[in-house]
């Protein structure tokens, strides 16, 4: 028996066959979803739990690895301006710097993972893949955060404060993430 794995070209939306002027709407919608995801936190020392990382990896399953990383550097971009979008309602060249530089590099990684794995369509149709996919994600973002925090307070407290305190969110908005695209491919398949 062989399995077939369904490939999206472009992630769930198809975005890229779109026109440019379309795309460009979608990523400025995706930078303000990133902006409000950023809005819902938990304040922490030395970095908030929020709703960033759910939404970075719903915008790389959505939009494509392209368009998805693309949205996010946008993003990260409007921070770097000084558009009080991230955490907070940080902005400017700080968080570049601070504690949250390696999440925030991590960022557009993440969208990217999530969007080239599910153009390939393993992530929606497959809750437990989704899953998988996007808790490898939360992993790759916690793993870089913890790299630049490391070489601010040490390893061990890194880990103890900027990895620790997130996993079980990172557990359950992979559960989140997975659930929705879940709902999403089978409202797409009933809709066809």
């Amino acid at each position: 028996m062989t399995a077939h794995i369904r490939t999206l070209p472009t992630g769930f939306l198809g975005l890229s066959s779109r026109p440019y002027v379309q795309q460009a709407l979608f990523v400025v919608a995706g930078t303000l979803a990133l902006a409000l995801a950023s809005k819902i936190a938990v304040p922490m020392i030395p970095v908030p739990i929020t709703m960033q990382t759910f939404a970075v990896t719903m915008i790389g399953a959505l939009y494509g690895w392209r368009l998805g990383s693309l949205t996010v550097l946008a993003w990260l971009g409007e921070a770097m301006l000084g558009l009080p979008v991230l955490a907070g309602a940080s902005s400017g060249f700080a968080p570049f710097v601070g504690p949250t530089a390696g999440y925030l590099v991590s960022f557009p990684i993440m969208a990217a993972l999530v969007g080239l794995v599910t153009e390939k369509g393993i992530s929606g149709h497959c809750p437990i893949a989704g899953f998988l996919l996007h808790l490898a994600a939360n992993a790759v973002g916690l793993v870089l955060g913890w790299a630049w925090l490391a070489g601010l307070l040490g390893a061990e407290k890194a880990f103890l404060a900027g990895v620790a305190p997130f996993i079980l969110g990172a557990v359950l908005k992979s559960a989140l993430a997975a659930a929705v695209l879940k709902l999403l491919a089978s409202r797409t398949e009933a809709a066809r």
